[in-house]
């Protein structure tokens, strides 16, 4: 008895007495148990945490925080505490000495441990405030139990008191109380939060986050974002209310470490396989396809780097806290069911105190309130690492695409790594939340069973039978969903892909008439993928079926087997509510472990395509030398069937050479070979000092004129003034509305190639590096702009004269002010020398000058055609938009006035970024849903849904009903009846599952057939102007994401929504019949819980939108950053760019961060509420326990037990359909904008011949680009007869290509009308006008698929006439050569062709068609002399009988035309022959003359 001797020396006081404590209707504890252990436990607890609390302490320095009142009375309470301690000791000892009694041991040691506790309390304090942690959880939860533990001591002394006032030590008494008040006041105290560290991010942030300074309280239950909320609430949330991210969520910290983790795993890898093969080349020295290399490769077994073990860790750590709270939560779960047990049998023993009841309530009350937090702070937890998680993803890939070669970057397209940010890290955020099932599950598993075993004994190995049955039914449904999810994504990414070409070059989809034939194409890819996501569906529907019956189906043959294997088993309340409640837990993991593993499997397929990703080759970095000057190398570039072979060359610094020589003979490629952008064989490559490089197709990036030349540099006004001034842009920032200030679409749109041409030269000489690479930037420009910026800029005199410059040319006049000429033929420089010399030796090149200098004529462009015209039509001036649009062309001395005004920047705006609708969804958004799926389909849906919860519900009041069943002779007599009954509602449950299933998957996917499908067709039937307004990146954020929402979520979460929303009503109806006094409480919280629920959902949805606002930007930049790699790299701009693109990704966590939290905030206020009717539902019925049969308890509070997560999930799923749903609204934005006028008139009224002759004529014919502007063309009347060939010539801007924008429609005519052979055009379909006019467009735009297809995409020609026409454009031994011939596979953009080639295969297409009518609009822009003779040949010899409208500025290219037509202003200035015009003296000799033609 040695324990008692310790309480009291003649052990009186026992340690433990039933009696006292338990069977009795006024419980109390001995005396000796409030000594020791209400004493021991909180001091317990602190001393096991402090060692682990410090340690984390010194790894997580905050700062360090001043002194405060709040911290000085923290400390000073403390040590009172020490001191009311020590005072018992000493009051002991004193007894001791001069009392008669010997005090019991206890009364030493307990206030002994206590004091030292509260010393520690004292100190830990300290050191926390010295480490800068504002609010304590530790400190906060031991001054919690140490007051709870007191209070119960504190009762008894009140009552001991009341009852035996004689036994009371006053002195004793005192203390205590007084140590009372104190715990009282420290657990105030450590409830509020003290001030930030010094020097912390919160003092210098505008907005920071309040978390890190939010109290502990207000952290557990995410008090600190109701500030956001209520501001939600009031309206709708902006921008500026969202808080700056915690710094350990910002991409600058999070990248790096994964990056760091990856490279240590490649290095780890690098070990095992070898030095990277060369490229390899089959037997006839081809180039090897990329995938047999990998096959190559991988045939030596070498360990591949994981990615997963990268991402663990990276983010594993953390990660591991989230385990921690899922084990405690875990066993918290099963408390539910072992107090209810409790509770029905406290119901059936009538002789039980009362007071047992209110404890088991209060009990329940308090175990659902903690397990709430608990979970919560799981999901906290998770939901951080998925974000960090993706941040990580996103800016990993993002720097890896930076430095991939040329060649693994054409194994993907841009869709595809995009689609590696949005999608595939998308994946990972959603796994990571349930990736703890995976243990978590077989444990809470194991746990119910092995409760159920007590309660049903063997029996339930039927339930088990029947649930490992379940699982590889699950398994098999989840590999057949992943086979057909890599398919669907296939087709996805074959979709995404098209789509972005055909957004890309939709100028050219409109004027060649081809809308219909992509339209299909389009099609026909998306039916590919709806027809795996019908069975997908038909999948998931058994699925659900499995899943909604399992625990049902557990439950029968369980309570079949253990009712029929005995007469004496007797199924009472107890038994099968408990067994209910556990089988109810028992759902969740059975169900979510398929869907988990489904996610899993989603998420390793992205993991793999991450890997490979990450995987692919880097650029060299050593393949350029920057050390020496020259370069002195043998480089093969893999690029053109003729790649540079040994080249051996040396430029002098400050030296200007040319490279000549025909198209696809390798000039690029030599570029691309001193930037370091190609596979070097062998030799060396050595370039000294910085380079800027001009790319041959300008790059230009979606913000203001003036960010794109001065490119991340600081800004020197004197020197970007002269810049400007030199690349002749002067000029059009005076047309351009905003200055250079405008904003500038995406890819250029809204500037003519010459334009975009000289931004990108501007951009190079602003940088002012020591080597320029320019890549033939004169080809776009007009003949005396182009020989301003050579003397200006690139040549003796210019701003570079002191630099060493490379320019690839084919302005054969500027050669011979240049140092050195390069002539490449066939990738090997076959010459090179000065002009001089290279004349004298009288080779190739002298040959080549002489057969062209006949030609050339010194006109100032060495014969290049120049730029004028926008390339593609801004409709809005605004649009900054370029001369052509205001119809300037001097600028008059009024203009120049107006110059001088300083500019408003809005008015350059042009793209409309991606706008956040805010409000309510409307209701016309869901009724527009389900018209797409089908009234009849949407209303068998919900009658199967409501049939199935009917049945549910009566099934269970059916087993209540069975278990109040009298007991006769230890059996109940009907259980076979019972039985039946109950297992024939089991079965029509399942049917009506099956059913609801069904017919919603396929009404889902009948709905996103039809939404697809009209999104698709309004698109292509907008306007150009369209277009331009708005960026691609929308557009395919569209077709991408809203689309893949409305397929596979919508259907889904609208199936959980109605589930979730018949389960609280049904939970409620059977608690009101069980107890129908909840019916006073349950109108008060449904009310608390519909307020909480908008209050949530204004905030909520908002925060949604902002987030996917804000998701756009990050693609936008990435696809831009793909497409210009290569100047990035040459600039070494790639940290700037890493840099924004950080920041756009964190501007998106910064949306998505309040809206996770906002969600944990509201799962607990609802979970409070349903844990408040939970044990209100177990308080009425103890109340009424008189009048209640256990059967009907039973059932009420198993169904309480399951209503908190109904509700939680109830009010997820709502705000889930409302932002899921703005998917449908944003698709179907596009329905309500402007669209063209009809394609086809029903029925035709033309002849199908026409036009016959090909005669034009415009009558007072104006256009303007919008209609707020000024006429952009005006009062153009002439008339062209059939076969007349027309040059119409006019400086830049004075609406050249107005003109012919006109004659397609592109831009409706604002005056007067056009009359082809006599038809108004204004009265034709679109494309019955299209199709019968022909244009070869500026820009050369092909389409990744066969050039076949390229050519004629309506299979309307036979392969006879194709060849015929590649024949006459000169690419018959091109196509012949190829190995596919006609099928050969164009890349994205035709990049694997030349753009002199691109440009004859636009001269093929034309020549297919053979129209009455052609228009060229600057066609040969981009190839040399000779290649230009050969197009204007076949012109003339092909279109002989044809109408040739031509848009020139090389003037000698239209001098044997029958009539010029010049523009000045958007007027007709003269139109007559040419030599009749030379004669008058006007606008036209002047141009000759500059052109030197005169």
């Amino acid at each position: 008895m040695g324990f008692d001797g310790f309480c009291s020396p003649d052990s009186s006081d026992p340690f433990w007495d039933w009696n006292r404590t338990w069977n009795t209707s006024n419980p109390d504890l001995t005396p000796c148990f409030q000594n020791t252990v209400l004493v021991w436990v909180p001091c317990i607890y602190l001393w096991i945490c402090v060692p682990v609390y410090l340690i984390y302490l010194r790894s997580h320095n905050n700062g360090y925080i001043c002194m405060s009142h709040l911290n000085k009375a923290k400390t000073a309470v403390g040590f009172l505490l020490w001191m009311v301690c020590w005072s018992d000791v000493f009051y002991s000892l004193w007894e001791r000495s001069h009392g008669g009694s010997v005090p019991a041991p206890v009364l030493l040691i307990s206030p002994t441990v206590l004091g030292l506790t509260m010393l520690l309390a004292a100190i830990v304090t300290q050191y926390e405030r010295m480490k800068g942690v504002q609010s304590s959880g530790v400190m906060l939860v031991f001054w919690l139990l140490a007051l709870l533990c007191a209070s119960v001591s504190f009762r008894s002394k009140i009552l001991q008191a009341l009852q035996q006032p004689l036994t009371v030590s006053v002195w004793r008494y005192t203390t205590f109380y007084l140590y009372y008040a104190l715990l009282l006041v420290a657990l105030v105290l450590s409830c509020l939060t003290d001030q930030p560290p010094l020097f912390s991010q919160m003092v210098k942030d505008p907005n920071p986050c309040p978390e890190p300074g939010a109290s502990f309280l207000s952290r557990i239950t995410f008090w600190w974002i109701t500030r956001m909320m209520v501001t939600g609430y009031k309206r709708p949330l902006e921008e500026k209310d969202l808080w700056t991210l915690n710094p350990e969520d910002r991409s600058h910290s999070v990248v790096p470490r994964l990056v760091e983790c990856w490279n240590t795993e490649t290095e780890h890898q690098t070990v095992f396989s070898p030095k990277r093969a060369p490229r390899g080349e089959d037997k006839d020295g081809n180039p090897v396809e990329e995938s047999e290399i990998l096959l190559m490769k991988n045939s030596k077994k070498t360990k591949e780097a994981s990615l997963l073990w990268a991402l663990c860790l990276t983010f594993g750590p953390y990660f591991l806290i989230s385990c921690l709270y899922k084990i405690i939560q875990d066993i918290l779960m099963f408390v539910g069911p072992e107090i209810l047990r409790l509770l029905i049998r406290f119901i059936n023993d009538s002789s039980a105190p009362s007071w047992q009841g209110f404890f088991y309530t209060a009990l329940l009350f308090l175990c659902t309130c903690v397990q709430s937090l608990i979970l919560q702070q799981y999901f906290h937890v998770c939901f951080i690492s998925g974000m960090r998680l993706r941040t990580a993803v996103i800016g990993a890939v993002y720097r890896k695409a930076l430095v991939i070669t040329s060649a693994a970057r054409r194994t993907s397209t841009v869709g595809e790594i995009v689609n590696l940010m949005s999608v595939d890290a998308q994946r990972f955020m959603d796994l990571i939340t349930y990736i703890n099932m995976i243990w978590s599950a077989p444990l809470q598993v194991v746990l119910a069973l092995y409760f159920l075993w007590q309660n049903l004994g063997p029996s339930v190995l039927a339930g088990v039978a029947v649930m490992v049955l379940m699982v590889p039914v699950n398994a098999v449904i989840a590999m057949k969903t992943k086979a057909y999810q890599v398919a669907q994504m296939k087709s996805k990414d074959n979709r995404i892909k098209l789509m972005n070409e055909m957004l890309n070059g939709i100028k050219v989809l409109k004027l060649y008439a081809w809308e219909l034939a992509f339209k299909d194409k389009v099609s026909a890819i998306r039916e590919s993928e709806l027809k795996v996501l019908k069975k997908t569906a038909y999948l998931g529907a058994i699925s659900t079926f499995t899943w909604v019956c399992a625990p049902f189906l557990v439950a029968l043959s369980t309570f079949t087997v253990y009712v029929l294997i005995d007469e004496r088993n007797v199924l009472d309340a107890q038994k099968a509510f408990v067994s209910l409640a556990l089988f109810n837990i028992l759902r969740f993991p059975l169900n979510m472990l398929p869907m988990v593993i489904s996610s899993m499997v989603q998420a390793s397929v992205s993991l793999k395509r991450l890997r490979v990703f990450l995987s692919h080759e880097e650029l060299q970095e050593d393949s350029v030398d920057h050390r020496a000057a020259g370069c002195e190398s043998a480089v093969r570039p893999h690029l053109h069937p003729h790649p540079p072979s040994q080249l051996n060359v040396c430029i002098p610094e400050g030296f200007l050479v040319a490279v000549v020589g025909h198209v696809g003979s390798g000039k690029s490629s030599l570029l691309s070979a001193l930037l370091g952008e190609m596979d070097k064989m062998e030799g060396s490559v050595t370039v000294k000092g910085s380079v800027a490089y001009v790319p041959q197709q300008a790059w230009i990036q979606n913000s203001s004129l003036k960010d794109n030349i001065v490119f991340g540099q600081e800004r020197r006004e004197a020197w970007y003034q002269q810049v400007v001034e030199a690349c002749a842009l002067q000029p059009d920032l005076e047309i351009l509305p905003a200055g250079d200030e405008t904003e500038i679409g995406e890819k250029g749109v809204n500037l003519s190639g010459g334009q975009k041409q000289r931004v990108s030269l501007a951009r190079a000489v602003y940088c002012d590096r020591a080597v320029y690479l320019l890549d033939d930037p004169l080809s776009a420009v007009d003949a005396h702009v182009g020989k301003h910026i050579f003397d200006k800029v690139v040549g003796p005199q210019g701003l570079l004269k002191d630099k060493t410059r490379v320019l690839v040319t084919h302005g054969l006049s500027y050669l011979p002010q240049v140092h050195l000429i390069l002539v490449m033929v066939e990738g090997e420089i076959t010459e090179a020398g000065s002009y001089q010399q290279l004349m004298a030796t009288d080779g190739a090149f002298a040959e080549f000058l002489r057969t062209y200098a006949t030609v050339d004529q010194g006109d100032g462009n060495g014969g290049r055609p120049a730029e004028s015209t926008p390339k593609t039509v801004p409709k809005e001036a605004e649009n900054g938009s370029v001369a052509s649009l205001v119809g300037v062309s001097s600028v008059s001395t009024a203009d120049k006035e107006q110059s001088k005004k300083p500019k408003n920047p809005d008015v350059g705006k042009l793209t409309e970024a991606d706008k956040a609708s805010t409000g309510q969804v409307k209701l016309s958004v869901f009724c527009s849903y389900l018209k797409a799926v089908g009234v009849v389909l949407s209303s068998i849906s919900l009658l199967l849904f409501f049939a199935h919860h009917l049945l549910s519900l009566f099934s269970n009041y059916w087993l209540s009903k069975w278990t109040d069943d009298p007991v006769v002779n230890g059996t109940q007599p009907d259980r076979e009846m019972r039985l039946s009954v109950y297992g024939a509602l089991g079965v029509s449950q399942g049917v009506a599952v099956f059913g609801y299933s069904l017919s919603m998957s396929i009404g889902g996917i009948l709905a996103s057939r039809f939404l697809h499908q009209s999104m698709l067709y309004n698109v292509l039937r907008s306007p150009m102007s369209f277009f331009e307004r708005t960026p691609s990146g929308n557009l395919v954020n569209r077709f991408a994401k809203e689309m893949d929402t409305i397929d596979s979520m919508i259907p889904l979460i609208l199936k959980m929504f109605l589930g979730s929303m018949f389960n609280v009503l049904g939970a409620c109806v059977i608690i009101l019949i069980a107890t129908p006094l909840v019916a006073i409480i349950i109108p008060v919280f449904g009310l608390l819980y519909f307020f909480v629920q908008r209050f949530y959902v204004a905030s909520s949805r908002q925060l949604k939108r902002l987030e996917s606002v804000s998701r756009s930007p990050i693609y936008t930049h990435f696809s831009e950053t793909l497409l210009g790699t290569s100047v990035i790299r040459a600039f070494g701009e790639q940290e700037r760019f890493i840099q924004e693109s950080d920041r756009r990704v964190d501007h998106n966590q910064k949306a998505y961060y309040p809206s996770i939290v906002a969600n944990r905030w509201l799962a607990i206020r609802l979970e409070f509420v349903g844990n408040c009717i939970v044990s209100f539902a177990a308080l009425f019925a103890v109340i009424a326990r008189e009048s209640l049969s256990p059967g009907i308890m039973g059932l009420s509070i198993s169904y309480a037990l399951q209503l908190t997560a109904s509700l939680t999930w109830l009010v997820r799923m709502s705000s889930d359909v409302e932002t899921n749903i703005v998917a449908v609204e944003r698709v179907k934005e596009y329905s309500d904008t402007e669209k063209e006028a009809e394609w086809k008139h029903e029925p035709s009224t033309l002849n199908p011949g026409w036009p016959t002759v090909g005669h034009i004529e415009f009558k007072n014919f104006g256009l303007r680009y919008r209609d707020d502007l000024d006429l952009a063309i005006r009062d153009i009347s002439l008339s062209i007869s059939g076969g007349e060939k027309v040059g119409i010539v006019g400086r830049t801007g004075a609406g050249k290509s107005s003109l012919t924008l006109g004659l397609f429609r592109i831009i409706e005519a604002a005056e007067g009308q056009i009359f082809i052979d006599g038809v108004n055009i204004a009265e034709l379909g679109l494309h019955e006008l299209r199709s019968r006019v022909t244009i070869i467009p500026q820009d050369p735009v092909l389409f990744s698929g066969s050039l076949r297809m390229n050519l004629d995409p309506f299979d309307s020609y036979s392969d006879e006439e194709v060849w015929r026409a590649l024949e006459l454009s000169h690419l018959k031994t091109f196509v012949s050569g190829l190995p596919d011939k006609l099928g050969h596979e164009c890349s994205e953009g035709g990049e694997n062709l030349s753009v002199g080639q691109r440009q004859l295969l636009c001269l093929a297409r034309a020549l297919l068609r053979k129209t009455k009518i052609l228009v060229l609009d600057e066609a040969t822009a981009a190839v040399d002399m000779e290649t230009d003779n050969l197009i204007q040949s076949t012109i003339r010899s092909q279109f002989e009988d044809c109408t040739v409208l031509t848009i020139a500025h090389r003037l000698n290219t239209i001098m044997d035309y029958t009539r010029v037509l010049v523009l000045e202003r958007g007027r007709m200035a003269e139109f007559d022959s040419p030599s009749s015009l030379l004669t008058h003296r006007g606008a036209f000799y002047h141009m000759a003359k500059d052109a030197g033609l005169v």
